[in-house]
């Protein structure tokens, strides 16, 4: 009875020292603990807000997976090989999505940090520790991409930022509202819109979404579109329409004696004379005539 109490302590040692170095394996990647939000200077003494909305990482267990047990066995999962050939795992807290392969793969999407993404990823080993996996010691946790939206607070000119800066932007309105500029160090692209709110996305740190922002900020402040309130009387000036009215009064209206033009109709026929005008054909009056027409009608 001692001897069967000791094996199943032992037993009980040994998978929980199992437990912990998978723990150990796992927390490898040290996250960053920054929230959903991310404050960016804009060279003024203030700062701009950057919202956090997506974030995928990937890992790798190390193991091969039996994607139908692991189907049957979890909750919250999802598996069609024929439309799809991995495991869709939904966790609740933190709440995100995991992708699972059959090579050991895991692709986990829907988080707003690094903390949150590298919780869920122990979160799910633990899940297929549970089912019957054993992942290894080591796991490559990596963040692939994250996606940030932030508002600047004034309109934009993307022509005038399309145009001075070729190399990096592609304005296509026909195709896509907003301009999308490219960036070099850090790789990032920003997906700027006439309101003023920008999506950044294909950065790997939080350091590269704030840094691409800033990088950025001044050239949208130099297009900066200006409203009609803060023009010097509240209100813009129609040149074209002054100018027509200031021709007009200049000239007195005096055109309107010289000669009324009647819109020329085509040949009754039957007529005779040069170029087919015959006596159907309507007489252009002169101002003179006019005239004429009036005396001898009063």
């Amino acid at each position: 009875m001692a001897n069967s109490t000791t094996i199943a302590a032992a037993a009980a040692q040994s998978q929980t020292q199992d437990g912990q170095q998978g723990a150990l394996s796992l927390a490898q990647h040290t996250p960053s603990l920054a929230g959903s939000v991310l404050e960016c200077p804009d060279g003024f003494g203030g700062s701009l807000l950057i919202r956090l909305q997506n974030m995928s990482a990937t890992a790798d267990l190390g193991v091969r997976l039996d994607l139908k047990q692991i189907a049957l066995r979890c909750r919250n999962t999802e598996f069609n090989p024929r439309r799809f050939a991995a495991v869709i795992m939904r966790l609740r807290e933190p709440r995100a999505t995991a992708l699972i392969f059959a090579s050991g793969k895991l692709v986990i999407t829907g988080t707003r940090s690094s903390h949150n993404s590298s919780l869920a990823t122990k979160k799910v080993a633990y899940v297929l520790e549970r089912v019957g996996f054993r992942p290894s010691s080591y796991i490559n946790f990596k963040v692939q991409n994250i996606v940030g939206t932030v508002d600047v607070g004034f309109p934009v000119r993307l022509e005038g930022v399309a145009f001075a800066h070729p190399t990096h932007s592609s304005y296509e309105p026909e195709l896509f509202p907003g301009l999308i500029y490219r960036l070099v160090q850090p790789k990032v692209v920003l997906l700027i819109f006439v309101s003023g709110k920008v999506v950044i996305t294909g950065a790997k740190t939080e350091e590269q979404l704030v840094e691409g922002l800033r990088r950025v900020f001044p050239i949208m402040l130099e297009f900066r579109k200006m409203s009609v309130s803060s023009l010097p009387g509240g209100g813009t000036k129609d040149v074209a329409k002054d100018d027509v009215g200031d021709e007009a009064a200049s000239s007195g209206g005096g055109g309107a004696e010289e000669e009324a033009v009647v819109p020329s109709l085509p040949p009754t026929g039957g007529g005779k004379g040069k170029g087919g005008i015959g006596k159907g054909a309507p007489r252009v009056r002169r101002g003179k005539d006019l005239q004429n027409v009036a005396q001898n009608s009063t």
